[in-house]
């Protein structure tokens, strides 16, 4: 599937995306870029679940004491 980008910036998305995605004139569209560089489309109406996986688990889980003390130490350095 392909689109045309507008002298405005604009794009229609293809109506078997819209279907797909369930999407309704006047809904909102939320894009981001991954770390390969590629972007991704979600709606903003999207239930939570399919927001899953977009951001990464950290290394090590953090317990509330040193959320604490990140909060604190990120307001040092202000």
């Amino acid at each position: 599937m392909t689109s045309t980008l507008s002298s405005k910036g604009q794009i229609t998305l293809p109506k078997a995306i819209r279907d797909r995605l369930d999407l309704q004139t006047g809904d909102k569209l939320e894009f981001f870029v991954d770390k390969e560089g590629h972007i991704k489309m979600i709606p903003v109406t999207a239930p939570v679940t399919q927001l899953k996986g977009m951001v990464p688990k950290p290394a090590k889980p953090k317990n509330l004491q040193d959320m604490q003390l990140a909060i604190e130490r990120r307001g040092e350095k202000e």
